[in-house]
């Protein structure tokens, strides 16, 4: 996964880019060429990626923006237009997480999930396919989750958002195929991002550490997925090396789905 350049002069957008998987990615996309457009609703962390990666020599611009507003997304991409240029790939990474089941879910923990997990995505991804379609094609990429495929205990809403992210990337795959418009997903098991160790430091005070490792048990291969992994299967998605792939999901699970 070291050929230089795969991604050589290419527009990438990526939301939630600011820490985790996004910014993952980011970097991975960043050493082999591509420009950046980095999307966060956190300027802190946001603009810290931005600094890394602008000292590194990329291109490479940060918006603050809200994935849930369609107003957000839409001055976004305006600005993508006009500092890096019409987006060529499109990683639709944001996303919020929830404990609950159908009995302790509540509305608006439906309506809050649902806003940035599955009108995030489509949001970004209108603006993105028109852009595209006039470049003669391009790349979506979302972030879906084993949640899209199987249950998970206690992820009632997350798994519901997840499991329309997958049939979304069906939809965009199906839609625009024969324009030259690829659309995959990636469906990880657990990621050991910053999320989770904030999560267990905040609802485990005291048995960090045992909380740990039975989150990383879950995994048959017995630890967590680390945020480079799913970069690496998000970079051969986006690059020239999957042509000829659309419409799939991609498990990054350590044995979870085949167990």
């Amino acid at each position: 996964m070291a050929h230089a350049g795969r991604l050589a002069g290419r527009n990438a957008v990526i939301t939630g880019a600011g820490s985790g998987i996004g910014l993952a990615i980011a970097r991975r996309f960043a050493e082999q060429g591509a420009h950046l457009a980095l999307l966060d609703i956190n300027p802190e962390s946001l603009e810290a990626a931005r600094e890394q990666f602008a000292s590194e020599g990329s291109t490479v611009e940060a918006i603050v923006c809200d994935v849930a507003r369609k107003d957000s997304v839409a001055e976004a991409f305006r600005r993508i237009d006009d500092t890096i240029g019409s987006p060529q790939i499109l990683v639709n990474n944001a996303g919020i997480s929830h404990v609950g089941n159908v009995q302790n879910t509540e509305e608006e923990d439906l309506d809050r999930l649902y806003a940035v997990n599955v009108k995030g995505v489509a949001f970004c991804a209108r603006e993105s396919v028109g852009r595209m379609l006039e470049r003669s094609g391009g790349v979506i990429l979302n972030l879906a989750s084993i949640a899209s495929h199987i249950g998970l205990e206690d992820r009632f809403a997350y798994s519901m958002t997840k499991g329309a992210v997958f049939t979304m990337t069906r939809s965009i795959a199906t839609d625009y195929m024969t324009q030259g418009i690829r659309c995959n997903c990636v469906a990880p098991a657990r990621v050991h991002t910053p999320f989770v160790d904030g999560f267990i430091r905040d609802n485990y005070p005291g048995h960090e550490q045992e909380k740990f490792d039975e989150l990383s048990a879950y995994q048959p291969m017995g630890r967590m997925v680390r945020p480079e992994e799913v970069a690496d299967l998000a970079l051969f998605l986006c690059s020239d090396e999957s042509a000829f792939i659309t419409g799939h999901s991609f498990p990054v699970d350590g044995g979870v789905m085949v167990i």
